[in-house]
């Protein structure tokens, strides 16, 4: 039976998981569509999901039509749970790219596009929700043109729109469906889509257009041919309208799925990272890679792979040729929702899964032993939001640590660190929304645990040079101990130690012991206790005793040397900053520069591509805490972000007073 393997991605809101469920409901493969609200969506089957209304895994869903078998791949709409949207799109052969017809382009629709178009993903685009008000086909094209990289064509029209919706017509054939009468209106806008879908598709076939342009004429069957051959490559992205809700368009996006969309052979020979390549036929060396990991609390750990090459049977041993070893799958499964089937092999182009294998991770590759191959992994984004959590009791902090190890191994865009300056463990994800779940998975792992803003690791540093003397002595009884050491400290650019004593004023085997010294005092500066950072020491003269002087005392004199400068270096506070660039619809361009104006941003670019416009800037950390929320109401979660670590930058004058009085608060506090 043919296989096509199709992820169905999207902006969030767009109506994913809804056409999932028409589309089963419409192949036979269930008698009844579930509903998102109801917590009945056979792929938003995870009590999370039910109990927010909205998809955090990728759901793997099952159906036949016309003697195809199609595995759809449901993935998440909003951008934090992107591990599981780069999966699904990664371990398919086409996507389905959903828009709605009343919002258009949206920040996750180029996300998606733009995943695709690295992975030279063929696709075509359902436009949704034409049964809604302010539904309007013609304007989504005019916004996918203008927004999207690739020759987009309509391959079907919509007959009526919004509550008038009711039927969608094929523009090669000019068949309705479902069959009815086309108003004259219509049929001029058909007769104007087929001259333009033909001109699209001439354009991918040398020959047929040297034969268009000598005035040969081209046979419907010939048009056809050259269309699905397109869309196989990737060359032409055609788009329909379609309304998940009512299930009109349904049954055409189905049609147009078996015979648009490649199959898992149709893909060709997939490469490796050395240049190697397997044909995906279910005879040559076995080959996987693992998309996905999930841990449920009755199977264990699940990895979910796509197969790419070979078969696999029960008890083959396989390599993980990523991570090194060797391993055996006893049992090989099928998933479909939340459901499991056994079955006794696992052939090129499927979608299955691996149990109780702990050292499997997502991205993965695994192959035959005798005949090894690695695929690249799964590329992710660092993590753009961090909160610090707290265990609520010593329960809690026992049990923190294996349950975050199976967090971050399910879910690799999750990291978990401790501060070295602040002390505070921080959680890592890439937005509030993604914490938030991780803090709901964590409690239904036994943890309970508080997220609070993490406190900002600030440090200090000098603006002017300064000299001081630090004279340590003390006579207790016995041998006593001396240490004397001039330093001069200047501003500068890192840390740097050095000695310019001469004369034997300091023998040479104290001058470590001053660095220790100085690099004590560094610990805690001037002003709020922080560390110091950006200057330069060097040590001038100084004085011994042959008796008295010892390590520990010039140690002790370097620190106090250090301290007795930096009153008069005129210390400052430093703040860290963080690379922010923000991807929204160019209308909300003034409200986004408006906001980054009360967070103390430098704003660094504006680019405007189509529809979307990407913000760069630099911020300060400490403005970027509630980031995430708010550019979700701001942009009615139409806006996506990425932070990287960004240079230390001096705290303003009007600012810094604040910040050493709450300091000095928290260390009286301990």
């Amino acid at each position: 039976m043919p296989v096509r393997i199709v992820s169905l991605a999207a902006h969030s809101g767009a109506g994913k998981t809804t056409l999932s469920e028409a589309l089963l409901l419409r192949s036979g493969a269930i008698s009844r569509a579930g509903r998102v609200e109801d917590g009945t969506a056979r792929s938003d089957h995870t009590d999370i999901e039910k109990a927010h209304g909205f998809s955090v895994t990728t759901g793997v869903l099952r159906l036949t039509h016309c003697g195809t078998d199609i595995t759809l791949l449901d993935t998440p709409g909003y951008a934090d749970f992107v591990r599981e949207i780069r999966g699904g799109i990664r371990a398919a052969d086409t996507a389905v790219i959903l828009v709605s017809a009343v919002s258009g382009v949206e920040v996750g629709t180029e996300r998606v596009w733009a995943t695709a178009d690295r992975f030279g993903m063929p696709r075509l685009i359902a436009v949704n929700q034409m049964d809604r008000d302010r539904a309007d086909y013609h304007a989504v094209l005019a916004d996918l043109r203008a927004s999207l990289s690739g020759p987009v064509a309509p391959a079907f029209l919509p007959l009526g729109e919004g509550a008038d919706f009711r039927g969608v017509i094929n523009v090669l054939t000019g068949e309705v469906s479902p069959p009815q009468d086309l108003p004259p209106s219509d049929r001029a806008a058909l007769a104007g889509a087929q001259a333009a879908l033909t001109d699209a598709i001439v354009e991918t076939d040398d020959d047929l257009m040297n034969r268009f342009l000598d005035g040969s004429p081209i046979s419907t069957d010939e048009l056809h041919a050259a269309f699905t051959r397109a869309v196989h490559a990737g060359t032409l992205y055609p788009v329909l309208p379609v309304s998940a809700h009512s299930g009109v368009g349904v049954d055409a996006l189905l049609d147009l799925m078996v015979t648009g969309l490649r199959s898992a052979r149709e893909r060709g020979p997939v490469s490796g990272v050395d240049g190697q390549t397997r044909d995906p036929t279910p005879d040559a060396p076995f080959s996987a890679r693992v998309w996905r990991v999930s841990l449920d609390p009755f199977v264990g750990k699940q990895a979910f792979i796509r197969v790419w090459s070979g078969t696999l049977r029960p008890g083959d041993t396989i390599r993980n040729t990523t991570q090194g070893g060797d391993l055996r799958a006893a049992h090989l499964y099928l998933p479909n929702g939340r459901d499991l089937t056994e079955v006794t092999e696992l052939p090129a182009g499927s979608i299955g899964v691996l149990t109780k294998l702990p050292d499997l991770h997502a991205g993965d590759t695994l192959a035959d032993p005798a005949d090894p191959i690695v695929y690249d992994p799964l590329w992710l984004p660092e993590p753009a939001h961090t909160v610090a959590i707290h265990p609520v009791s010593r329960a809690d902090e026992d049990r923190l640590g294996p349950a975050l190890t199976r967090l971050t191994d399910e879910d690799p865009t999750l990291h978990y660190a401790r501060d070295p300056q602040t002390g505070e463990g921080l959680l890592s994800g890439m937005g509030d929304l993604h914490l938030g779940i991780a803090t709901e998975r964590l409690a239904a792992l036994g943890v309970n645990v508080t997220a609070t803003t993490p406190r900002v690791p600030y440090r200090e540093t000098i603006h002017a040079p300064a000299q001081a003397q630090g004279k340590h002595k003390k006579q207790s009884g016995g041998h006593g101990q001396y240490g004397d050491c001039h330093l001069r400290i200047e501003p500068g650019e890192g840390f740097s130690f050095r000695s310019a004593v001469v004369g034997g004023a300091i023998p040479g085997k104290y001058i470590p012991s001053i660095e220790k010294g100085v690099q004590d005092a560094l610990q805690r500066g001037p002003l709020a206790g922080y560390p110091l950072q950006d200057l330069h020491v060097t040590v001038l003269d100084g004085s011994y005793h042959d008796v008295d002087s010892s390590d520990l005392a010039f140690r002790a004199a370097g620190a106090l040397a250090l301290k007795n400068a930096l009153e008069h270096a005129r210390p400052g506070l430093l703040e860290p900053t963080r690379h922010l660039k923000v991807r929204a619809p160019a209308r909300f361009t003034g409200d986004l520069l408006g906001d980054l104006q009360t967070r103390r941003a430098r704003v660094q670019g504006i680019d405007t591509t189509g529809t979307v416009t990407t913000i760069t800037a630099l911020v300060p950390q400490a403005e970027l805490h509630d980031y995430s929320a708010a550019l979700r109401s701001l942009t009615g979660d139409r806006a996506a972000f990425s932070v990287t670590a960004g240079p230390y930058q001096p705290v303003p004058d009007h600012l810094t007073r604040k910040i050493i009085d709450a300091r000095q608060e928290e260390l009286a506090q301990g």
